[in-house]
C-alpha cells in the first residue's frame, strides 16, 4: 500500500479542524444553555463573553422555580398525553395512506398521489382551519391539536416511497398464499422498513413536541396548555407567574434569566435523550426508495 501524500494529510488536517469547529459551533450553546442555569444569577448577569465553566457558587433554584409552578407541571402531562395521542393517530394514517397509494393495482393511483401532493403547497388558511374546529366542536380539547394535523404530506411521500422499494414478488406471493392486506401490510411490508418507521415516529414526536402554536390557537384553558405554550408564555410575555412569588429574590432580573435557562434545558431534554436511540435510522430511512445513480 502506498504511502499517502503530503497534500492528501494537509487536506485530512483541514477536514477535521472545520468539522470540529462545526461541532463546537452547535455544540457550545446547549452547553452554555447547561452551565448558565445552573450558575449564580447575579455573577451570570455580569459576566460578557463566553462561559465555559460554572459562575459562583451552584445553585439549582432555576430547577426548583420551574418545577413548582402547577401549569409546568400540567404542561409536561398535556405534553405527553397530546404526544401518545398524537403519535398513534399520525402513523396509522400515514402508513395506510401510504401503503394504499404504493399499491400499482389502485384505480386512479398517479391522480390522487398528485391531490395528496397538492396539499403540501396550499391549505385552506389559518381563519377557515379554526372555523371548521370550532363548527366541530372541538376547541379547548386534545382533538384540537392532533386532528387537523393528524397526516404531513411529505411524510407520507416518504412511506409511500419506501413501500414502493419493496418488492413487488413478496406481496405477490404473500397474496397467493391466501394474506389479506392486513397482514400483507403487518407481516412483510412494515419488518422491510423499520428504518422508515423510525423516522416517521421522530419527525412526528420531534412536531409534536415543538408545537404550541395551534395549541394557543385552540385552546384556552391554562391547565390544558402543552408545555411549549407554557414555556413560551413565560419566556416570550415575562409572565413570571406564581412560581416567581414564592421566592423572595426571584423578584429580581437576575434569577429570571436564570429561570429562562433552566427552562430551555427542561424542554430540550427529553427529545434529545430520544434522539440518539433513532438516528441511527435516519438516512437510511429517509433515503429508502430514492434514486440510486
Amino acid at each position: 500500500m502506498k504511502d499517502k501524500s503530503t497534500g492528501y494529510r494537509i487536506f485530512t488536517v483541514f477536514n477535521y479542524i472545520i468539522l470540529t469547529a462545526i461541532a463546537v459551533a452547535c455544540l457550545y450553546p446547549f452547553y452554555f444553555v447547561i452551565i448558565a442555569s445552573i450558575s449564580n444569577p447575579e455573577a451570570l448577569m455580569r459576566h460578557g463573553g463566553l462561559l465555559l465553566k460554572p459562575l459562583g457558587r451552584l445553585t439549582l433554584d432555576g430547577y426548583r422555580m420551574v418545577f413548582k409552578n402547577k401549569l409546568v407541571l400540567f404542561g409536561f402531562g398535556n405534553t405527553f398525553l397530546i404526544l401518545g395521542i398524537g403519535l398513534i393517530l399520525n402513523l396509522v394514517l400515514t402508513i395506510l395512506g401510504a401503503y394504499v397509494l404504493s399499491r400499482r393495482e389502485l384505480m386512479l393511483r398517479k391522480p390522487f398521489t398528485i391531490l395528496v401532493i397538492i396539499t403540501m403547497y396550499f391549505s385552506g388558511g389559518m381563519i377557515p382551519g379554526y372555523l371548521n374546529v370550532k363548527s366541530l366542536g372541538l376547541l379547548d380539547s386534545v382533538w384540537a391539536i392532533v386532528l387537523p394535523g393528524a397526516v404531513s404530506t411529505s411524510n407520507l411521500i416518504i412511506m409511500r416511497s419506501a413501500f414502493l422499494s419493496v418488492p413487488e414478488t413478496l406481496s405477490e406471493a404473500a397474496r397467493l398464499d391466501g394474506a389479506s392486506h392486513m397482514q400483507i401490510l403487518g407481516k412483510v411490508m412494515l419488518p422491510l422498513v423499520k428504518a422508515t418507521l423510525a423516522v416517521m415516529i421522530l419527525y412526528y414526536a420531534v412536531g409534536h413536541w415543538n408545537a404550541w402554536f395551534n395549541a394557543s390557537i385552540y385552546l384556552r384553558t391554562p391547565s390544558k396548555y402543552p408545555l411549549q405554550l407554557v414555556l413560551r408564555n413565560i419566556l416570550m410575555e415575562n409572565q413570571k407567574s406564581d412560581m416567581m412569588q414564592d421566592i423572595e429574590m426571584a423578584r429580581s432580573p437576575q434569577v429570571h434569566q436564570l429561570l429562562k435557562y433552566s427552562l430551555i434545558v427542561i424542554s430540550s431534554l427529553p427529545i434529545m435523550c430520544v434522539y440518539p436511540f433513532l438516528q441511527k435510522f435516519f438516512e437510511k430511512g429517509v433515503m429508502i426508495g430514492a434514486i440510486k445513480g
